[in-house]
């Protein structure tokens, strides 16, 4: 679903991404890992189109969109879950959700499919997204990337300052999405238990540069854990 190639990007001087290349496979989840400030995030909103890249591919469901614009690749069916959550604090629960739409025809609605998957967002559709607890927020992040029918969800950081039970939903919710099938995975994570469990294949990152990969299942054997621990 995603292929990437030898990207390189910059900020001033600084060459941040190093000769990335990496594919995002459609039923699976590809995990990111790697300690903080080694590029991660950049790397994302690269994908996402926020930052340019100067050399290197990046190519989706086939199409090259390595000049395409953000709204361009959300169109194209890539759903975008930024570190923060960057929800509409104003707005409710269910227009937060309608914003998810916005690549969707005028008269689309939201999938009752969300409420599924997120019951709480059922039962708070009109709180204000500020009134919500921080998991709550999470939840709201990823059901308003998931209204808009994605072919690649991409997650920066999904567990961060969040409470153990709803870590589990979250990660019941990822699980059931690749096993669906028809959407690829592309999970950023520091909570390295959370990541091992649901990796399919995993890719560590160190100073803008990729120095291992593998299947998930091999993350205990090769002890993945050490490459990533402050």
């Amino acid at each position: 679903m995603l292929s990437v190639q030898h990207i390189h990007q910059y900020y001033g001087g600084s060459h941040i991404l190093r000769d990335i290349s990496l594919d995002a496979p459609t039923g699976q989840i590809t995990v990111l890992l790697g300690r903080n400030g080694v590029g991660k995030t950049t790397l994302l909103k690269s994908l996402m189109g926020l930052v340019p890249i100067r050399e290197g591919s990046i190519s989706f469901a086939g199409q090259l969109i390595t000049r395409a614009t953000p709204y361009e690749r959300a169109r194209a069916g890539i759903g975008y879950v930024p570190q923060g959550r960057e929800i509409f604090n104003r707005l409710t629960v269910e227009d937060n959700l309608r914003m998810g739409l916005a690549t969707r025809p005028g008269n689309a609605r939201i999938p009752d499919e969300l409420f599924e998957l997120f019951p709480i967002l059922d039962q708070m559709r009109h709180r204000r997204g500020g009134d919500l607890s921080g998991g709550q927020q999470q939840q709201l992040a990823i059901a308003r990337s998931l209204a808009g029918g994605p072919k690649l969800l991409v997650l920066d950081e999904p567990t961060e300052g969040i409470q153990p039970s709803i870590i589990k939903d979250i990660g019941r919710v990822i699980q059931q999405l690749a096993q669906r099938g028809d959407m690829a995975i592309l999970l950023c994570e520091q909570y390295y238990d959370f990541a091992q469990d649901l990796a399919d294949q995993y890719l560590v990152m160190e100073r803008g540069e990729i120095i291992a990969q593998g299947p998930g299942s091999e993350m205990r054997s090769k002890n993945i854990r050490q490459l990533v621990s402050i």
